[in-house]
């Protein structure tokens, strides 16, 4: 069974992502934790500060968040009453990455979903604060799905990438899986300005044709300096569905996420986005 974890904030843009995965999973077996992490949401600036005062902030804090998590569960088993699909409800005075890390690490997570914004809906960002923590500091595949965005079914999936790493096996069969249940055609879309693959990097690329062996597959060269734009007209051009990047030291998704100017991100993304193999940086 698929176990997927959704952060939630009670945003119209996390209940949309809440949305998407149910339907893209509808024909998978799937637990579902919905988490909301609310020790951000607590305000102390109104208050005394005593001890008495503070734990009745907190407890108060925690009763609306489960009781806001259960009225979630209603809507959700309302408006899908898929028997392949289970749901639990976890509420943590935490703040959200290190509660969505600890989630991660003792359930076991195969996948995080969760919207590119939160409550703040800053429309200048391409990635709201929460998600790019995530994406940056929890070792786990990330599915992010943009403001407003409605269900569609992954016919044309592009996997971005530049052959310059190892890849894991149970993330390949997460996009193998995905892929072979929609009938999905992968692009593998290699960006460098020298166009020719290293011994190396032709071994990883073998690597990625033996474990998406179940899907339709075709690889595609491009050489051009500025990979945003490339990703970008190749989404326009080819009607993608999904974007596929791997999240790891050195790689060109970090190189374009965790810029010092986050507000400036030069890649827009207004599809579906799979992080994969995210790793812990210091």
């Amino acid at each position: 069974m698929k176990k997927i974890l959704i952060p939630i904030d009670f945003s119209k843009n996390s209940i949309n992502a809440i949305n998407y995965a149910l339907a893209l999973f509808k024909h998978e077996f799937c637990k579902f934790y919905i988490l909301n992490a609310y020790q951000e949401d607590i305000n102390l600036s109104n208050a005394p500060i005593t001890k008495e005062v503070i734990n009745e902030v907190i407890r108060t804090a925690g009763k609306d968040s489960q009781l806001q998590l259960k009225n979630t569960l209603k809507q959700i088993k309302k408006l899908s009453q898929n028997s392949k699909h289970l749901f639990k409800i976890l509420s943590a005075n935490n703040i959200l990455v290190d509660e969505a890390d600890r989630v991660v690490e003792e359930k076991n997570i195969d996948l995080i979903v969760m919207g590119t914004l939160g409550k703040t809906n800053n429309k200048k960002l391409t990635f709201g604060s929460h998600t790019l923590q995530v994406l940056k500091y929890v070792r786990c595949p990330v599915l992010v799905i943009p403001q407003g965005y409605t269900y569609k079914k992954p016919n044309h999936i592009l996997f971005a990438t530049d052959y310059s790493m190892p890849y894991q096996q149970r993330e390949l069969a997460l996009l193998n899986e995905v892929a072979s249940d929609y009938k999905s055609t992968i692009d593998i879309l290699y960006i460098s300005d020298s166009g020719s693959l290293s011994v190396r990097q032709e071994g990883y690329k073998s690597f990625i044709k033996e474990n998406l062996k179940n899907t339709k597959i075709h690889f595609k060269i491009t050489k051009d300096k500025n990979i945003s734009n490339e990703i970008n007209k190749y989404i326009e051009d080819y009607e993608t569905d999904i974007l596929v990047m791997i999240n790891r030291r050195h790689s060109f998704l970090e190189n374009i996420l965790f810029k010092d100017n986050i507000d400036k991100i030069s890649l827009s993304i207004k599809i579906p986005f799979l992080a994969l193999q995210n790793m812990r940086r210091t």
